[in-house]
């Protein structure tokens, strides 16, 4: 297929998505796959599903790799890195899907759950930026898209720990963006509500959509890809929190 004015700003770039077995991160690999990028693709437990999106990707011509990654684990960050760099040849495309969402009331949160949440939800992302800026930086490329919720804005239904942590990847846009705008690397963020196929839908499957959400139904991980990549294609978009919830927070 020839280079598009689309397609060529991730053609041949490589990316790493974690939370890759999710739905949100296979539909997004898929996506980048068929833009024409390489794939290092992380997993928490589910590793046939980032197995099968790799395969779908390698028939696309595209280098493909899994590992598996526990991001409550401080040190994992610097481990998936440095495995980008030795299999791929470094990472363009960032895109942190990786989360932790356990529904406790306020009452219920202990220290144990609320260090976990920040650990997976926040510091992980931030040390996986902080240690694939300096290349992005260097060849003045680099997209990082980081995900939020619609808890950041609203509180949401999780607990105030979940949405304390996709509160603060706000503050992570905010000031990193700031300091690498002008060296062509754009830092955003997508804080989707109540997304089907996911397993972080805090909804039973006999439970009616909230009369919140104006839209009445739930969004798709295929409406989220959307959204990604037209966010990952686009080189003057940075500094932004864009929701995606079916009209539920008119940010």
């Amino acid at each position: 297929m020839a280079d598009s004015g689309i397609d060529s700003v991730l053609r041949d770039r490589v990316a790493l998505i974690t939370g890759a077995s999710g739905g949100i991160g296979q539909e997004i690999a898929r996506r980048l796959a068929e833009s024409g990028t390489d794939l290092l693709l992380t997993y928490g437990g589910h590793a046939d599903e980032a197995e099968h999106v790799a395969d779908q990707a390698r028939k696309l011509g595209r280098r493909a790799e899994v590992m598996q990654a526990d991001f409550a684990d401080p040190d994992t960050p610097a481990r998936v890195v440095a495995a980008a760099d030795e299999r791929l040849g470094g990472i363009d495309v960032l895109v942190p899907a990786a989360g932790v969402a356990a529904q406790k009331s306020w009452e219920d949160v202990d220290g144990a759950l609320w260090d976990e949440t920040m650990t997976v939800n926040v510091r992980a992302p931030f040390f996986l930026a902080q240690q694939t800026l300096p290349r992005m930086v260097e060849q003045r490329f680099g997209r990082i898209l980081l995900f939020s919720s619609v808890a950041a804005f609203t509180g949401g239904v999780i607990g105030p720990h979940y949405a304390a942590a996709k509160a603060a990847l706000h503050g992570l846009v905010h000031n990193l963006s700031a300091n690498v705008a002008g060296s062509g690397v754009t830092i955003n963020a997508i804080a989707p509500a109540l997304i089907a196929g996911t397993r972080m839908l805090p909804l039973g499957p006999d439970e009616p959509v909230p009369a919140r959400i104006p839209a009445g139904r739930l969004g798709t991980t295929e409406e989220v890809a959307d959204l990604s990549l037209a966010m990952l294609r686009n080189g003057y978009l940075t500094n932004k929190v864009i929701g995606l919830d079916g009209g539920a927070y008119p940010d």
